[in-house]
C-alpha cells in the first residue's frame, strides 16, 4: 500500500535512504552520505513523501519537490518487486510531467527510469560529489 509520509515513518524511512544510497552509490564514499543524514534527516519531513507499506512494515519511499522525484528508494531485500514501479506509477498519477536527476555510474537506476518512459535531456556534473548524471524527464503528454 502506498501511503502519505507520517512523522513516526521517520527512522524506517533514513535507515533505507542510508542503506540505499551506499549500496548505489558504491563510487561515491560513505562518508558523503553520512555527513549529509542530519541535514536530510531535518528536510525530509518537509518534502512531499509517499511511503510503500506492507504488512506495517516500509519498504520503500518517494521524495518529490513539486515536479521533481528527489528519489526513489527501495529497501535491500525488496528491489525488483514492483516497489518502485508503483512509487513512481503514483507520482504519475498527480503530475502531468516529472523530472529527476540520476548518477551516470548508477546504471540500474538509468536503466529503470529509461523503462518508466523516462528520456535523457542533459548531462551534468553534481557539484557536491563531482559526478556525472543524467537529467531525465518524463511526460504524459
Amino acid at each position: 500500500m502506498i501511503r502519505a509520509f507520517k512523522i513516526n515513518d521517520l527512522n524506517s524511512v533514513m535507515k533505507i535512504w542510508m542503506d540505499s544510497n551506499c549500496t548505489a552509490h558504491d563510487f561515491i564514499d560513505r562518508e558523503y552520505w553520512e555527513a549529509n543524514y542530519i541535514s536530510v534527516k531535518q528536510v525530509l519531513p518537509e518534502a512531499g513523501l509517499w511511503v510503500y507499506e506492507e504488512m506495517g512494515t516500509i519498504k520503500g519511499f518517494l521524495g518529490l519537490d513539486n515536479h521533481f522525484v528527489a528519489g526513489v528508494f527501495v529497501k535491500s531485500g525488496e528491489q525488483s518487486k514492483g516497489i518502485g514501479k508503483e512509487l513512481i506509477d503514483k507520482a504519475k498519477e498527480t503530475h502531468q510531467s516529472l523530472s529527476l536527476k540520476v548518477f551516470v555510474k548508477n546504471t540500474r537506476a538509468v536503466q529503470f527510469y529509461k523503462r518508466e518512459e523516462f528520456e535523457i535531456s542533459d548531462e551534468l556534473t553534481d557539484e557536491n560529489t563531482g559526478e556525472r548524471e543524467y537529467v531525465m524527464n518524463w511526460s504524459n503528454q
